[in-house]
């Protein structure tokens, strides 16, 4: 297990989610698959929506925010140990 520092979650109305685009979440979900799978999780029908909760993009794995999605993946991606061997 990765012994870095200890990463604050990301609140679902931080302001740095609106600068996410459509194209960067889809990226972030193709890491979330490649995370994911290594632990027995998967998320085949994830996706972003075309909804948006104030502004911030919605994901669709039970309208999860994109703070969930970044929250998740940071857990997975400490998990997984930081190495960069990500797609």
């Amino acid at each position: 297990m990765n012994t870095s520092a200890r990463r604050e979650p990301i609140a679902p109305d931080d302001p740095s989610l609106r600068t996410y685009t459509e194209p960067e979440v889809t990226a972030l979900l193709g890491e979330l698959h490649y995370y994911g799978s290594r632990f027995g999780i998967q998320w085949g029908s994830a996706a972003v929506t075309e909804t948006t909760l104030d502004g911030r993009p919605l994901v669709d794995f039970g309208s999860a925010s994109l703070s969930t999605l970044l929250n998740l993946l940071h857990l997975l991606r400490d998990l997984h140990g930081g190495r960069a061997d990500a797609p």
